[in-house]
């Protein structure tokens, strides 16, 4: 099967989304074990994932704590004139300090999420941006809390027991939550609340940190030829960064690719004295993939994964409209140019 080219929503079989799921859950799972939770062997593990990961539909990668990547980060909505949409969308992606763009449907906004110091960012707001010509509006939303985020998401192909089986045990880690009702069952999902501090980090772990940030599946040898340090001595620290909740990973897919063909952003104005509770509730949700209290006219983020339109629809009426919100503003994305930091390969279009 040439990954490349096969149109979207037949690329990836039901045991192929089983093994994202798997490394959703485990992003340094070994094959072996894969296998094993499964029920398959681990030389089929070897070469799907071998093959997703070549055909560059599949990434894994580390992800900074929830709490420290994105308290104070800010979310963008950046409207282009006709035409220009993609060059822009292109010029926020190339940034390493932005590692989420979308474009979002209608052709005239892209939305990014930008981790940056003050400096960084007026530059952009206020010179680079408006420089262009192309950029008719900026709206800029600060994260004030994060209540669940894409690390914490998954896909639903994995049932609770499989799920459970593929976590690693570790040390104290941050407390899990009860799930609302799912057409699929998934594992629970840990919250934002941290629950133990991390270690201070040195420089050998902000060294293996950033390489896992761009593969996060490098076995214990690449990274301490990389790093120059024993084996025996990575695999000791990446054991403590790991108990202290420091190895999150993101496997980065094209939603479609597993069957979740609308992603929309849910724009929410919510009392303030009900935004814990909303924002709780909404992070529990199978289908939610981020939630965030924000600055703004919008005083909370949800952003959901759905398998069509009349599936958002119902979320709408049956999961968000009992929570109360007194308005919410829809929008869907079109198209992911990055997710956590990875330039995501656009399907081929059909002739």
């Amino acid at each position: 099967m040439d990954l490349s080219t096969t149109d979207p929503d037949s690329v990836l079989d039901t045991l192929d989304r089983r093994l994202v799921c798997a490394l959703q859950v485990d992003g340094r799972a070994e094959p072996g074990r894969i296998a094993e939770v499964l029920g398959v062997s681990a030389r089929t593990v070897t070469r799907r994932l071998g093959r997703m990961r070549q055909a560059g539909v599949l990434r894994v990668v580390r992800l900074p704590d929830v709490e420290d990547a994105a308290v104070g980060a800010l979310l963008l909505r950046v409207r282009v004139l006709s035409g220009r949409v993609d060059a822009i969308a292109q010029a926020l992606a190339d940034r390493s300090d932005i590692p989420f763009v979308d474009v979002m449907l209608g052709g005239h906004e892209v939305g990014a999420v930008m981790l940056t110091d003050a400096g960084s960012r007026d530059r952009l707001l206020y010179g680079q941006l408006p420089a262009t010509g192309a950029v008719t509006e900026t709206t800029t939303h600060a994260v004030l809390h994060a209540f669940a985020d894409a690390g914490q998401w998954r896909a639903g192909y994995l049932t609770d027991e499989e799920a459970a089986a593929l976590a690693r045990p570790t040390g104290p880690r941050r407390p899990t939550a009860p799930r609302l009702p799912a057409n699929r069952p998934t594992a629970p999902r840990p919250t934002a609340d941290r629950a133990v501090a991390p270690p201070p980090l040195d420089g050998l772990d902000r060294a293996l940190l950033e390489r896992l940030g761009e593969d996060a599946r490098q076995s214990h040898a690449l990274l301490a030829a990389a790093v120059g340090a024993p084996e025996s001595t990575v695999r000791r620290r990446l054991h403590r960064l790991d108990e202290a909740g420091l190895l999150r990973t993101h496997a980065t897919v094209d939603p479609r690719l597993l069957g979740m063909a609308v992603d929309a952003n849910l724009w929410l104005d919510v009392p303030p004295g009900r935004i814990a509770e909303v924002g709780t509730a909404l992070a529990r949700h199978p289908q939610v993939h981020g939630v965030f209290a924000t600055s703004g006219p919008a005083n909370l983020l949800a952003t959901v994964f759905c398998p069509d339109h009349g599936e958002l629809y119902r979320f709408l009426t049956d999961t968000l409209g009992p929570l109360g919100a007194a308005r919410a503003e829809t929008t869907i994305t079109a198209r992911a140019v990055k997710r956590a930091g990875v330039l995501l390969r656009q399907p081929a279009r059909r002739p």
